[in-house]
């Protein structure tokens, strides 16, 4: 039962980050670094700390107890997460909603999803799995055989992009959602973001003992009920700073450049509804690290979790573009090899849900 709750779990998650910029394409007569930052102070700082004082009241004790070199480490992995992010967010603008998340969350799986395996094999420690145990063991070749299904399903999705982008060119008339379609620089983008996006799980890393303190406390309290599902919060909170920080940075930089810094005040512009849904937009961000925290509680995070999560937001975002018809005016080569992407993405996840199945 353990695997299944920890598959809906990140599937939830998956849904929150696969649909949250949506409520953004609701905003009016903004620039996109203003509707991004607004959205961001709820994403990064107003609610991680909301969620967890729900959670883990004495979350602030943890953090100020831990050792500096740790806060230190999940901090800057955080300020990388941000920057990943950031291009996130831009490669979503210019390549739109469903390849451009393909592209970016894929390579941010594969990155995040092996890397930590690969460091462990160096720097071994116990409790967590290494390449070599992976390679070695029945579970691991199958969780690793899902990992290069999901890779050849986001080369599928990116052999979309080039079609579409041939056909757009060719004289297809493009619907609303294709006036920003870009695929040079929005792959660029992408494939910052996805190697620099798979930070966040190396940030989790970094951060894990002020989770296990968390975790500790928890199941002193409640013995016998297995690991507690909210134990990540109080790590995203330093992790969510760093994102702010570069961010922020960023955006005032762009506000500046722009001249736009009379959005956040022009009346011009349905105000309230602007922060409404920019708030919206980042509160549903947010919750797919709510959710992944809990779908890591069941799964552990290693491979299976990131991989399970990752290509989550990819089946969803890939819906939600199906749905905002950004592929509208493309031939149909192009829609059935998206869809064979689609296909073999999902396929992936259940390879590795089967793989954690077998470890268990």
């Amino acid at each position: 039962m353990q695997i299944i709750f920890g598959i809906i779990y990140h599937f939830i998650g998956g849904f929150a980050s696969g649909s949250f910029y949506i409520p953004y394409k609701k905003v009016k007569g903004w620039a996109w670094e203003s509707f991004w930052i607004v959205g961001g102070f709820f994403s990064w700082l107003i609610v991680p700390p909301v969620a967890a004082w729900l959670t883990i009241p004495d979350f602030t004790r943890i953090i100020t107890a831990t050792e500096g070199r740790i806060l230190f480490f999940t901090y800057l992995f955080g300020v990388l997460w941000g920057i990943g992010g950031l291009t996130y967010g831009l490669g979503v603008r210019y390549l739109g909603v469903s390849l451009g998340s393909t592209i970016i969350l894929g390579l941010c799986a594969v990155f995040g999803s092996l890397i930590p395996s690969v460091y462990y094999n160096i720097y071994p420690q116990d409790g967590k799995n290494t390449i070599t145990t992976m390679m070695s063991n029945h579970w691991g070749q199958m969780v690793l055989l899902g990992i290069l299904v999901c890779v050849i399903g986001i080369i599928l999705c990116g052999r979309a992009g080039t079609l579409k982008e041939r056909d757009l060119a060719g004289g297809a008339q493009a619907g609303p959602q294709n006036k920003e379609y870009r695929f040079g620089l929005g792959i660029t983008l992408a494939i910052v973001s996805g190697v620099l996006s798979a930070c966040f799980n190396f940030g989790i890393e970094a951060g894990k003992s002020m989770a296990e303190v968390a975790n500790t406390a928890w199941q002193s309290q409640h013995p016998g009920q297995g690991n507690f599902l909210f134990s990540n919060n109080v790590t995203y909170v330093i992790i969510l700073w760093g994102g702010l920080t570069t961010n922020f940075v960023w955006c005032m930089v762009l506000n500046a450049r722009n001249k736009t810094f009379s959005n956040y005040t022009d009346s011009k512009t349905p105000l309230l509804k602007n922060y409404i849904f920019s708030a919206l937009a980042g509160t549903t961000w947010f919750l797919q690290f709510f959710f992944y925290g809990m779908g890591e509680s069941k799964l552990g995070n290693g491979a299976s979790s990131w991989i399970l999560h990752m290509a989550s937001i990819i089946l969803i975002a890939n819906l939600w573009g199906l749905a905002l018809k950004e592929w509208k005016g493309v031939s149909k080569q192009t829609i059935i090899t998206l869809l064979a992407g689609i296909i073999t993405i999902i396929l992936s996840v259940l390879l590795v849900g089967y793989g954690n199945s077998l470890k268990s």
